[in-house]
């Protein structure tokens, strides 16, 4: 499920072209705040995809909600 919901983020992902230095900035507009820049797209695309599992990580260790993604939904369920 996890992997999942990773991948259908990532297909939310857009990437532009800086003019001001020809660097490449991701984002994914549906999580707030998950974006990055680098040299090459494919590494835009591969430390974009490194801020989303931190977000992911940091939002579920404190409790906030998560995005439905593509009728993908992760939810936290405490175990007793």
């Amino acid at each position: 499920m996890l992997l999942a919901y990773i991948k259908a983020a990532m297909r939310h992902a857009v990437y532009e072209i800086l003019a001001d230095d020809g660097t490449y900035y991701g984002e994914i507009p549906v999580c707030n705040g998950v974006y990055a820049t680098a040299d090459t797209l494919e590494a835009c695309r591969e430390e974009l995809q490194e801020v989303l599992e931190e977000w992911i990580l940091f939002r579920t260790h404190k409790h906030l909600p998560l995005p439905v993604i593509d009728a993908i939904e992760l939810s936290i369920v405490e175990v007793a």
